[in-house]
């Protein structure tokens, strides 16, 4: 049965040994799923839930088993879930869509929830000066690129992902820290937004691993943190919007 509540979560990066245990990380969102569930109307991921994710036709990374039967529960019971994609999982297809039954956007999608307008993405190059940031997202979605990596044998293609996402700043437990508003990429990226006549009184946005609330000529923009110190997310009750930091503690484990 559908509640009235409506949840925001990013940045799981399911899979990647780095800052807790995977299979733990997964049990803690699991866990969040099943209790968020209960009151939930729409349940919307902000992208890089997995790691690394790569499908080809007829195969999909190992593991995930947990989180995927949980997905698949939540939307059999009524409830509407968005995966959007990250940086990290940029990749995903058809088969959450198919075997999930989630609702899947690889771009920034603005929605109304109840009376408010909300803009939402994952937040990668949004609003980045970095040429070089820029072009790596180039070759990552570029469709010729995709079509001959497509074309590595599963364990070779499963396996150079896996390697490059373990070079990551995330792996190596390297963390940005709050460099300024008129240096943040998401903060630029919303006053544009804002100056160019976009509508929306809620950013939400994932990507930058750092739990941040901006308040700002009646606007509000969110950053939504990650799923390694502090399990962070996002509730919209219908009247006001809040970014919630769960101690681990106050999160019960379902066993796995």
């Amino acid at each position: 049965m559908k509640g009235n509540r409506t949840y925001f979560a990013s940045d799981f990066h399911l899979g990647l040994a780095a800052g807790s245990d995977p299979r733990e990380r997964e049990a803690r969102v699991v866990a969040w799923l099943d209790k968020v569930s209960r009151d939930a109307q729409t349940i919307y991921l902000l992208g890089d839930i997995f790691d690394f994710w790569w499908e080809y036709k007829y195969v999909i990374p190992k593991g995930f088993t947990r989180f995927l039967g949980k997905l698949a529960a939540i939307t059999d019971s009524g409830i509407t879930v968005h995966v959007f994609t990250g940086n990290h999982d940029l990749w995903m297809k058809d088969y959450l869509v198919k075997e999930c039954g989630v609702i899947l956007h690889h771009e920034p999608f603005i929605t109304k929830i109840g009376d408010e307008v909300f803009y939402l993405a994952h937040g990668e190059g949004l609003g980045t000066r970095s040429k070089g940031f820029k072009a790596l997202l180039a070759v990552f979605n570029n469709k010729f690129l995709q079509s001959a990596y497509s074309a590595l044998h599963p364990g070779i293609g499963m396996a150079l992902g896996h390697s490059w996402s373990n070079k990551s700043r995330l792996a190596k437990h390297i963390s940005l820290p709050f460099i300024g508003e008129d240096k943040e990429d998401l903060i630029r990226h919303t006053r544009s937004m804002i100056s160019e006549g976009c509508d929306a009184r809620y950013f939400i946005y994932g990507h930058r691993h750092l739990p941040l609330t901006l308040d700002e000529d009646g606007r509000r923009m969110i950053i939504l943190g990650d799923w390694f110190s502090l399990n962070s997310y996002a509730v919209y009750d219908g009247m006001t919007l809040t970014l919630i930091n769960e101690p681990l503690s106050l999160l019960p484990l379902l066993s796995l």
